[in-house]
């Protein structure tokens, strides 16, 4: 467990330092036993601890003594529970991700990169306050074949089968939004076509076969 929280330390502190999110906004997860692992509520990453970790059960359940979680941590049980692929989540306010999420429009194919988030464009889930239930079900709609989404006014968020490639694909999010936000600034782009996305999506599954 320690390793686990090691990890999740050390990727929490790249949100900041990889300008993904500002302080402490955002939080991260990993799938642990019969729950998962998340970073606390209201601490600045650079000062985090491994004590500081909070064990969540998929039942909701966790110790108060021991820390509270992310007000947030009910999407991620959300996740783990419906998402048995998803093995560790990174939920990021970063700045592009955010900025097309308040016009409540998701990413289209103008780009072939999108496929990185399992679908033929990037899904925006509808608003709903922080830390409810109905922002939980929102973003699992999102989700409906993809490991990737924005989230209307608030941000993004990103799940795969270790930390590591969720926190990349989350920096993919980010920086297919900043050039679709660069793209509209020259007019409406050119939509690929469904037919070529589905080409995409097939080869994209023989794409990143490490962590490298």
């Amino acid at each position: 467990m320690r390793k686990i929280k090691a990890e999740i330390i050390k990727y929490s502190k790249m949100l900041n330092s990889r300008k993904l999110s500002a302080l402490r906004s955002g939080n991260i997860s990993v799938r642990y036993k019969e729950g998962f692992l998340i970073t606390p509520s209201g601490k600045k990453y650079s000062s985090l601890k491994t004590k500081d970790i909070v064990f969540v059960s998929l039942e909701g359940k966790f110790d108060n003594k021991k820390g509270i979680p992310s007000s947030e941590w009910q999407f991620h049980q959300d996740i783990y529970k419906n998402k048995k692929e998803a093995e560790a989540i990174v939920h990021a306010h970063s700045t592009n991700a955010t900025a097309v999420s308040t016009h409540k429009r998701g990413i289209p194919s103008f780009h072939y990169m999108v496929a990185m988030a399992g679908g033929q464009d990037i899904k925006c889930a509808k608003y709903a306050t922080f830390g409810t239930r109905d922002l939980s079900k929102n973003i699992l709609k999102a989700l409906k074949g993809r490991k990737a989404c924005l989230i209307a006014n608030h941000g993004q968020i990103a799940f795969e089968e270790n930390l590591p490639k969720a926190f990349e694909l989350a920096e993919e999010v980010e920086n297919i939004s900043l050039q679709y936000i660069t793209s509209l600034k020259l007019g409406k782009p050119k939509i690929l076509s469904k037919n070529e996305m589905k080409k995409v999506l097939s080869k994209a599954k023989n794409y990143k076969k490490d962590n490298s």
